[in-house]
């Protein structure tokens, strides 16, 4: 019996210790949290309204103006930039990400059997899972653990850029973590190469892959009566507007995963304490049990022990 509770004390003082651990985990994931929450929403009204306003153009404006406006049917080669996190201990948040990317793709393929995809991953964690899972990764850029700069994604915005502009891509996407609220976030895909307001739709309020994409041109009803004006040319305003545009797009997607990741990390680790302080009661009772079944077998031992003697 000594030795029963020997074991449990042992328990108990590492479990302490591991809670002790992911206790601070919590705090410094919490703290994270709440700079990059305040990131995401200094930037999101503008990245909205910037996008509002790419669709818009591509609408309204004549494709021939510039290549980033041209559309490409059928889809045959996606190029998808994959946002996850350089660290784990953060729940599901990357398994999510990856899952709903393959469901992104099983879909598109069923409409064309003949698609390719080519991964760009941001974050050493999703590289590993979406190798393991066998896609096709071309490149990779370190992730740094809370954007605070667009300087440092513009590598990423110039080679989805170039590569649309060549031609080896027919769809451009990013796959990152919207954040909603500390408690959740949500796996997202959006389009941003070719420029179009129903695949936005489509990408990110619709999570369903049964959801159909027609792949046709926009309906331009929903348009009013105004048009653009370009000075000095519309050449000159979009070859300098559009690859910026398209840049601040992702720009917000890495903060949006900054945010998505730091929650699910600070949650993670906090129901982690919750769990390891579920075990040291648990624990403590039958420590204290096993204590009680000691102390009342020396107890009828020294009282039969007596009984022997006075007999």
């Amino acid at each position: 019996m000594p030795q029963a509770t020997r074991e449990i004390k042992r328990r108990i003082r590492s479990i302490q210790n591991t809670r002790q651990i992911t206790r601070a985990m919590e705090l410094v994931s919490a703290a994270k949290m709440r700079r990059a929450v305040a990131n995401v929403l200094a930037t999101r009204t503008y990245a909205s309204l910037a996008w509002q306003l790419l669709t818009e153009l591509s609408a309204r404006t004549d494709a021939t103006h510039h290549q980033l406006l041209q559309k490409r049917y059928p889809v045959k080669r996606i190029g998808l930039i994959l946002v996850t996190s350089n660290r784990g201990l953060c729940g599901g948040f990357n398994h999510q990400l990856v899952n709903r990317v393959n469901l992104y793709l099983d879909h598109h393929r069923q409409q064309q059997v003949e698609l390719e995809a080519d991964l760009v991953a941001v974050g050493r964690r999703g590289r590993d899972i979406a190798f393991r899972m066998g896609h096709s990764i071309i490149a990779e850029f370190a992730k740094p653990d809370i954007t605070t700069r667009i300087e440092e994604i513009t590598a990423v915005a110039k080679l989805a850029i170039s590569d649309y502009l060549k031609g080896r891509y027919d769809r451009i996407v990013v796959a990152y973590t919207d954040f909603i609220s500390p408690v959740v976030q949500r796996p997202r895909i959006k389009q941003i190469l070719p420029i179009e307001k129903e695949a936005d739709e489509y990408l990110g309020q619709a999570h369903s892959p049964e959801v159909t994409n027609t792949q046709t041109e926009p309906d331009k009803s929903f348009l009013g009566n105004y048009e653009y004006l370009f000075e000095p040319s519309p050449d000159k305003v979009l070859a300098n507007l559009l690859p910026r545009l398209i840049e601040i797009q992702l720009y917000q997607a890495m903060l949006e995963s900054d945010a998505s990741e730091h929650s699910a990390r600070m949650m993670s680790m906090r129901n982690a304490s919750e769990a390891a302080k579920d075990m040291i009661d648990a624990l403590t009772l039958a420590f204290n049990q096993a204590r009680q079944a000691s102390i009342t077998a020396e107890l009828a031992d020294i009282t039969g022990g007596r009984v022997a003697v006075e007999g």
